[in-house]
């Protein structure tokens, strides 16, 4: 920001007539029309009320409302409506109820009275508790929607406030700088203001580290003449050939910001005098023909070596706050790198003044409402509306409510496209889930499996600017926890816990209508209190866990069922109810009532009753297995197969612990088996496999992870079958697939 632009505090608050004349020749010079008298009287409005305050420097607190309808005549330059606001925006939270919003809209509008209104509702937003500041930031994005002018008026706000923070205590300033880091500046970046943006950043910065604050201010201080002398050498070829080329132009070179010069230095763990990048040039074009910047891009690209990783076009695809510029990185003679920006005139008031450079009005049949400068930002403002209106569950969904609303302000954004060549924007680290999500919430519940520029990739993948991303989807695929743990939008989170929840309590009220069909067959009563407690004893959390997982399978109905008898029979005391007995893993993992169902120990099928085992995870043992147990205390007995590598050693050494098992002549329900597959890699590979296997009496898969190197893929799929047999029909399905080279079962 050109220092032309800060305003002289010294001058302000002196005289009022004198303050007065300077805001209205600011107004005729940057502002297509101007109502002299409605500024005058909201001028000589704010002076009366604020005729007794004083501002922590002891100036006339007028001041402050002067310099601040400063700023938005100068350098967010919106329209008169726009200064009369910004001279009243304090009025009625310092002086009600001696003046009220009523007062505003009598003697002001409703127009006024509106964005004043806006402006009260967002002050302040850090010292209140967080339920509260929810609340704030839900009417600062309402207010957005209804009238843009209450978020640029309390950005002038801000930056005034930055710019005169001295005055106050240290714990004062360390807060308010705190909050114009956190929510200010990433706000103003996302209006583009880039200029504002970058001094709220400098000022928040100078207050929060002094120390490098200073270390770097010093740092391009003694630098100053040789980087002068540089960029001077630097843009003479230039502007030569532009001159030659008939090409007006403007061209500058500039330090980069304090701010991102130091976060360079720690990013890259150097001094100041080890960074070349210090500078960026600009070259701005009288010209409204966009080509005319490529152009420019081929001179400079022939007078220096470009870095073709460090071009960026955002012409052709401009960033969401509709910023427009080409940005590219050249070698220098001497080997330097220099960051060169081009762009036309127009493109330069966006980048600056973001969109108060688009500010127009509407129609009078509008009601004088403000268009926004672009589909994007009014898209991004509605989405944060839904987001907040949408909000609902306590303290806790508003604690995620307000990191999902930080998140998305602070993270940079990835430009990808779907197959017909639509553009689609999301935060960096965006997964193919989130991709799903972002099209339509169906496409993201059921996504199975991605490919990003035609290669099979896994769902966590972190997508890539300008990559094509094409989303399978299976009707039998569902959400599982670890989606939550990578996907990063807020619309897949939601959507990912919302459909747990819901399976959850689905399963919850199928567990309780188990229970209640089995005691009832059982002849079993007992009342709700008797069972909380008894459950308790059993290391569940609550009847509901119980009920959940009966339905899972985690908890043994036949078992639980004859605990909880034990419990409540005649002489029965209180103190064995409230006391547990028996150990989570004999809730759990207990076998199914008798030996014609699960595993027995080799010669003895009636004693194996009651035993207690589970299934290893290395291995995964399926009805079919020759299996084999490991004894262990407390858990029971671990089945393993006889073929995983964890248990050869022991079975060698004929340890102790080891039993000789033997699969039930009938089996219920489905187990987990993991296929490993390898082949060449080819379009609609992904779809054949998850057909071939849902194929085959509806199998369901569990999940998939596929990478691709090259040509080639490999994977593994993880699927529920009834045995060994079942496992095998799904091979035989998968091995008349072409490409697929290789297919075996996986021990982890």
């Amino acid at each position: 920001m050109k220092s032309t632009t800060i305003i002289n505090e010294e001058e302000l608050g002196k005289d009022p007539e004198a303050d007065l004349a300077l805001l209205l020749s600011e107004c005729k010079k940057s502002l297509s029309k101007v109502d002299e008298d409605l500024i005058t009287r909201a001028f000589k409005f704010c002076v009366e009320i604020h005729k007794n305050d004083k501002r922590a420097d002891g100036r006339p607190y007028y001041s402050h409302l002067l310099a601040t309808a400063l700023i938005v005549v100068r350098e967010i330059p919106l329209d008169d409506i726009s200064v009369a606001a910004a001279l009243l925006h304090d009025v009625v939270e310092d002086h009600e109820p001696r003046v009220s919003l009523s007062d505003i809209r009598r003697d002001f509008g409703d127009t006024i009275a509106e964005i004043v209104d806006g402006v009260t509702k967002i002050r302040d937003i850090s010292k209140s508790k967080e339920i509260t500041r929810a609340e704030s930031y839900r009417k600062l994005l309402l207010s957005l929607v209804n009238d843009v002018r209450v978020i640029l008026i309390k950005f002038a706000d801000r930056l005034h406030n930055m710019r005169t923070l001295d005055h106050l205590s240290p714990d004062s300033r360390k807060r308010i700088a705190n909050e114009t880091m956190e929510i200010y500046a990433p706000f103003a970046h996302r209006f583009g203001l880039g200029s504002i943006k970058w001094e709220l950043e400098d000022l928040a910065f100078k207050h929060l580290d002094r120390e490098h604050y200073d270390e770097v201010k010093n740092g391009l201080k003694s630098t100053r003449k040789e980087r002068e002398d540089f960029i001077n050498a630097f843009i003479a070829p230039i502007a030569e050939r532009l001159t030659a080329n008939h090409i007006q132009f403007e061209i500058s070179g500039r330090p980069k910001h304090i701010y991102s010069i130091y976060n360079k230095m720690r990013v890259q763990e150097k001094r100041i005098d080890e960074l070349y990048d210090l500078f960026a040039i600009r070259i701005i074009l009288d010209t409204d023909d966009k080509n005319e910047s490529f152009f420019v891009y081929g001179i400079v690209s022939e007078i220096y070596t470009p870095v073709p990783e460090r071009f960026k076009d955002y012409i052709s695809v401009p960033k969401k706050n509709n910023y427009q510029s080409l940005h590219t990185t050249v070698i220098s003679n001497d080997g330097k790198r220099v960051e060169v920006q081009i762009r036309t005139r127009s493109m330069h008031e966006i980048a600056e003044k973001g969109v108060a450079a688009h500010f127009n009005y509407k129609a009078q049949s509008l009601g004088k409402k403000i268009s926004f400068g672009g589909k994007d930002l009014e898209e991004w403002a509605n989405w944060m509306r839904d987001v907040f209106d949408n909000a609902s569950g306590g303290d806790e969904a508003v604690q995620q409510l307000l990191e999902s609303f930080k998140l998305n302000l602070y993270q940079q954004e990835i430009q990808v496209f779907t197959p017909k060549g639509e553009l689609r924007v999301l935060p960096l680290n965006s997964t193919p889930v989130d991709f799903a999500f972002d099209i339509h919430s169906a496409i993201g519940l059921h996504c199975i499996g991605a490919k990003v520029n035609g290669r099979i990739v896994s769902l966590d993948y972190k997508l890539q600017n300008g990559e094509q991303v094409e989303i399978i989807t299976s009707k039998n695929q569902t959400p599982n926890r670890d989606w939550e743990r990578f996907v990063t939008t807020h619309k897949a989170k939601q959507g990912i816990k919302k459909y747990l929840n819901e399976e959850k309590r689905k399963l919850t009220a199928e567990g309780k209508e188990i229970w209640e069909k089995k005691s009832k067959k059982a002849a079993l009563h007992i009342d709700e209190d008797q069972l909380e407690k008894i459950i308790l004893s059993l290391r569940f959390e609550h009847r509901g866990d119980f009920y959940h997982k009966l339905a899972t399978g985690e908890a043994n109905l036949d078992l639980t069922l004859a605990l909880i008898k034990e419990k409540v029979k005649p002489g029965a005391r209180e103190q064995e109810i409230q006391q547990a007995d028996y150990s989570t893993d004999e809730v759990y993992k207990a076998v199914r009532g008798d030996a014609s169902n699960g595993v027995f120990i080799i010669g003895s099928p009636e004693t194996s009753k009651g035993i207690l085992y589970d299934y290893a995870k290395c291995c995964n043992p399926l009805p079919g297995d020759h299996i084999i147990g490991l004894v262990s205390t407390g858990t029971g007995i671990r089945v393993h197969r006889k073929t995983c590598r964890n248990i050869m050693d022991l079975i060698e050494k004929r340890d102790g612990r080891i039993m000789s098992l033997q699969w039930a002549s009938v089996q219920q329900g489905e187990y987990i088996a993991a296929i490993s597959l390898k082949g060449e890699d080819r379009a609609g590979l992904l779809n054949e496999i998850t057909n071939a296997i849902v194929g085959f009496n509806n199998t369901n898969i569990r999940s998939v992870n596929i990478n691709a190197a090259g040509t080639h893929f490999k994977g593994l799929v993880t699927v529920f079958v009834k045995n060994t047999e079942h496992l095998h029909r799904v091979f035989d399905r998968l091995r008349k697939i072409k490409g697929i080279s290789s297919i075996e079962r996986f021990e982890g």
